[in-house]
């Protein structure tokens, strides 16, 4: 049984006299035998917390950063009304902090054999999946001095998708995959590698590309157009090592490799190419493979929904070896990873012929903007100390990317908001040179 604060309100004041010889609540209650036969009465006809019946329903996706609905539905099926307050215990990173209460908190009035749904308003702060806890229930009698408690075990996922906040930049990107494959109004040829078709000549066209056997044959001078070669195959893969739980700017590392993941994905695939994915420190942590140009967005987004960064050094030769199985024919590998001076000497580049003699690497890496800020640091002597480090960092950092571009890898070095557009654009670059 559990009192409520009305009871123990009336208790102290129906106790005063005596309250001195009986301190507990329970002493009081012991000379107060009208609060007590009220409370025990109250206690019984307060609906009971067992018998009650939960359902859910509601979202079970939503992209982080946005709200979810989830509703749950009580009947009582007991003779009695209820009348409680009810508690939807989520984990705590279901909501922005200090938001849970007004939420997840309910009071409700249900008649006898009715059922009443109600609403709870998720916001998660993190990728990843979000499971219901329990309801806890709190059941009070008519007069409101007494109360049944307890929980029930009503299960519901959640699962928090990446933003994919970078899925702005794609139209621009598209419009410039159109220029490749000549598709679009400009008065330059398709600059892809494979030969599409003949088309007459316009002012401005590249004269290399005039095919003179057809315009032998014709009236009008005609030139050939290209565009990109298609159903290449594209391997992102995904360091998900100590490095990448580090911070840059506002986000972990490896939250903006999945950024700029998701828009190359959304690209690549709208270019006619196969896009795979590995996620890999010590073992595989998320794989997708073979999935049909259509539905290969929405199944990377819910692989990398669940991945956070592992504390553990990346096994590189591991990786090297993962990915080799992967893609056991020519394509391009996107590596997402750091560039710290020692995971790369120490681990990438010892393995990386083994990958450049096969296949087309690209590594591409978040840099953090507040080194570039430390560099611009003057006015003091601190301030010149800082920028001093500064400098070192970046220039330790240019020195691996350079160590990477010698041993045949393209290295693309951006800060997290422009990680995603900058890889895209290396695609591109790429495809438009038939590299891929």
């Amino acid at each position: 049984m559990a009192l409520t604060g009305r009871t123990a309100l009336l208790a102290a004041l129906g106790s005063l006299p005596v309250g001195i010889l009986a301190p507990s609540w329970t002493g009081m209650l012991a000379v107060n035998a009208p609060l007590s036969l009220a409370i025990l009465c109250d206690y019984a006809l307060a609906a009971p917390v067992r018998t009650l019946q939960f359902t859910r329903s509601g979202d079970t996706t939503v992209r982080l950063g946005e709200s979810a609905e989830v509703q749950l539905t009580v009947t009582n099926p007991s003779r009695r009304r209820l009348r409680a307050h009810l508690r939807d215990a989520w984990p705590p990173s279901s909501w922005p902090t200090g938001t849970e209460q007004a939420s997840a908190r309910h009071t409700l009035t249900i008649p006898a054999g009715e059922r009443r749904r109600l609403t709870t308003m998720l916001r998660p702060t993190r990728r990843g999946d979000r499971r219901a806890e329990r309801v806890t229930v709190r059941s009070f009698g008519p007069l409101g001095l007494a109360a049944r408690q307890g929980n029930h075990q009503v299960p519901w996922t959640v699962r928090v998708l990446p933003p994919f906040t970078s899925r702005k930049h794609l139209p621009s990107r598209l419009a410039r995959l159109r220029e490749l494959d000549g598709r679009s109004s400009v008065l330059t040829r398709g600059k892809g590698t494979e030969f599409d078709s003949l088309r007459e000549y316009v002012p401005g066209d590249d004269t290399r590309s005039i095919d003179w056997r057809a315009t032998a044959r014709q009236s009008s001078v005609a030139v050939r157009t290209w565009r990109p070669e298609r159903d290449r195959h594209i391997l992102i893969v995904l360091d998900t090592g100590r490095t990448s739980a580090g911070r840059v700017g506002d986000v972990p590392r490896l939250d903006a490799a999945l950024d700029a993941a998701l828009l190359l994905t959304a690209l690549a695939t709208r270019a006619g190419d196969r896009v795979d994915l590995l996620a890999y420190d010590r073992r595989i942590r998320a794989q997708v493979q073979g999935r049909s140009t259509g539905d290969v967005l929405s199944a990377m987004v819910n692989a990398l929904a669940s991945v956070e960064p592992a504390l553990v050094e990346t096994d590189a030769r591991g990786l090297s070896a993962a990915v080799l199985a992967s893609a056991p024919r020519r394509s391009l590998i996107v590596l997402l990873t750091g560039l710290d001076a020692a995971p790369v000497e120490e681990g990438l580049l010892p393995v990386l012929h083994r990958l450049t003699q096969r296949h087309t690497v690209l590594v591409a890496s978040a840099a953090d903007p507040h080194i570039e800020q430390m560099v611009g640091a003057r006015g003091t002597v601190d301030a010149v100390y800082e920028s001093a480090a500064g400098a070192q960092a970046r220039a330790r950092r240019l020195r691996t990317a350079e160590q990477l571009q010698h041993r045949g890898a393209v290295v693309v070095d951006a800060t997290p908001d422009n990680l995603a557009p900058a890889l895209a654009d290396a695609y591109l670059a790429l495809k438009s040179t038939g590299r891929l």
